[in-house]
């Protein structure tokens, strides 16, 4: 279904929101990125604008150049390709997200090997956060890149800042009716935050991991290998193909699925907050 500006809205369950990978598979073949066929193509406009400031940044070939392209997009003088690799993405073949971002979240998904009505669910609720791209699903054609969240782009500005007013419209309505579960984090969670009329049925999910010590059960936050754990928990929810109508049914869903979930309180008009336990990560 889809709202009078054109825009896709999820009417039948659950939003996922979902931050990209650093690490990137550059596909050898293929066509080049068309900016009209990405989902919510009315941000086209914004994802040209950063595309093209992206690519001249990394075109200027002089030391002087490469060293500040290096330090904007905080790379190290041996990730030098990365600049080359950036300069030519106008041209660059493109495949779908799904098989670009293969960083630990994505493996752990594994949307390639899900049978096909798993695979139908994962890309129609699905939403890839990128700072060149705002947001994409899983099936949107892309090429590999390199461009962090969080960074200063001249003469765009800050990124963050930039798409939080970039997708606060297009977002909103494209959340439609539904819940949204956010695994995002740090800068890609900045980019968009839900409005008050769609924080009450947003949920954001932590990763804890519990061990015993000395008897005593106790509890972590989960960095890097909570992405692995996110993975997963995503892949059930395809394989179940659940369609949960409020954050109560998705936690039910969840629960069913033998995940460990906690709630704890929220303040008034933010998400709520969901607490993944996990022994094992």
């Amino acid at each position: 279904m889809r709202s009078p500006a054109g825009t896709a809205v999820n009417l039948a369950g659950v939003l996922i929101l979902l931050p990209p990978s650093e690490g990137k598979t550059a596909p050898a073949t293929g066509a080049p990125a068309d900016l009209a066929t990405l989902w919510l193509p009315e941000l086209a406009a914004a994802r040209r604008r950063v595309l093209t400031r992206l690519v001249t940044m990394c075109r200027r070939s002089s030391p002087r150049s490469v060293a500040a392209s290096l330090a904007t997009l905080g790379l190290s003088p041996g990730l030098r390709d990365e600049i080359t690799r950036n300069a030519g993405l106008s041209a660059a073949p493109a495949a779908p997200a799904a098989e670009i971002y293969t960083g630990v979240l994505y493996e752990a998904l594994d949307a390639r090997s899900l049978a096909p009505p798993a695979r139908a669910w994962l890309d129609e609720r699905a939403v890839i956060f990128s700072a060149l791209w705002g947001v994409l699903r899983l099936g949107d054609r892309v090429p590999a890149y390199r461009c962090p969240a969080g960074i200063t782009l001249p003469p765009v500005g800050g990124l963050t800042a930039y798409w939080r007013k970039a997708l606060r419209p297009a977002l909103d309505r494209a959340a439609g009716d539904g819940p949204v579960l956010d695994l995002r984090s740090g800068a890609y969670a900045a980019m968009w935050s839900p409005g008050p009329h769609l924080a009450p049925r947003t949920a954001a999910l932590r990763v804890l991991h519990e061990r015993t010590v000395d008897g005593v059960p106790r509890r972590s936050v989960v960095s890097h290998f909570n992405k692995a754990t996110k993975g997963r928990l995503v892949r059930s929810l395809a394989e179940a193909g659940v369609a949960p109508a409020s954050v109560d049914e998705l936690l039910t869903a969840l629960r069913d699925l033998k995940h460990t979930v906690e709630e704890q309180p929220a303040p008034a008009g933010h998400p709520r907050r969901l607490d993944l336990v996990v022994a094992e990560l």
